[in-house]
């Protein structure tokens, strides 16, 4: 709860700052639409292959729950190295978040969301040591399903970051 408390504080004032600009540029002209697509593809694919990765656990299959962590972990990787890569190239080309205030409020609501994504790297890092030592334990499956549930939390919020600031950025 407190994470969606976070969330919901960090947008409120990304809404009050987004157009904040003081005659900089604006999200629709610094972001790429087809990049930030990219992006959601890949974590709702996450999404997607974290769900089965839990009925590989709900049906006792080791192996397969392993696989398919494993695939969301590259995913979830990949989609912190394009958000990393899309942050470089704003920072380099002088949009960094000390230019103004509506950047600030960028930087701060998707960083916010890159680290939650590097904890929830980390955190299956650790499930995935955890199915190939102590097996599907009910400790453990209970563990596979908190981090199922953060997982699918930082795929709505995503959605969120891609409709308010790519989608609803390119109008405003």
């Amino acid at each position: 709860m407190t994470d969606l408390i976070v969330f919901a504080a960090l947008f409120a004032t990304y809404a009050v700052l987004r157009t904040a600009t003081f005659g900089g540029p604006s999200g629709g002209q610094l972001f790429s639409l087809g990049n930030a697509l990219t992006e959601t593809l890949i974590l709702l694919t996450s999404s997607f292959t974290c769900g089965l990765a839990m009925l590989a656990v709900r049906s006792n299959k080791k192996n397969q729950a392993l696989t398919w962590f494993s695939v969301t972990f590259v995913l979830g990787a990949t989609f912190l190295c394009l958000e990393l890569q899309e942050f470089s190239g704003l920072i380099v080309g002088g949009n960094g978040p000390q230019a103004n205030a509506f950047l600030s409020a960028f930087f701060t609501l998707v960083g916010t969301h890159g680290l939650h994504i590097a904890v929830g790297l980390l955190w299956m890092i650790i499930a995935i040591i955890f199915i190939q030592i102590r097996g599907l334990t009910p400790s453990v499956v209970s563990k596979l399903e908190r981090l199922s549930l953060f997982w699918h939390f930082l795929d709505i919020v995503w959605i969120f970051i891609f409709t308010i600031v790519y989608l609803m950025g390119r109008v405003i």
